[in-house]
């Protein structure tokens, strides 16, 4: 995968959370959406090119290797000022459905792993998530 920005990275670690538990929830598809639309990191990202970038990914995690491929595309993508902005992304992906399968938190540690964030800021994204969430 070459020629892929911070911002693309970020939309295929969102697509990789949401494929992890081999569905997309409409919840999830729709999240990325409002990750894209809402969050300061995609300003300036065309909104056309979300779904190329979310077909890139799907089509490169149904390869052989191809999760390891997406990762080392993030991990080469994503600057460190930036690797706690695309976990918290990857996050709101994996809570939009409002249930965490073992796959997507297998997934969100793999993330975290690749990115090289610390347990404080992984707890205090993952918190975070829980909070805005949470139902009365």
């Amino acid at each position: 995968m070459s020629d892929v920005t911070a911002q693309d990275a970020i939309i295929m670690l969102m697509v990789m959370v949401s494929a992890s538990d081999r569905t997309m929830a409409d919840a999830e598809l729709a999240k990325i959406g409002e990750v894209v639309g809402s969050f300061p990191v995609f300003d300036g990202y065309a909104r056309d090119r979300v779904m190329v970038t979310a077909e890139t990914a799907s089509l490169a995690l149904a390869e052989d290797g191809g999760m390891q491929s997406v990762l080392a595309a993030a991990q080469t993508a994503i600057p460190d000022r930036l690797a706690d902005t695309a976990y918290a992304c990857a996050v709101e992906v994996a809570a939009a459905d409002l249930r965490l399968e073992q796959e997507e938190l297998r997934m969100l540690q793999m993330i975290r792993d690749t990115l090289g964030l610390d347990k404080l800021t992984v707890a205090a994204l993952e918190r975070s998530a829980m909070a805005r969430y949470r139902r009365a």
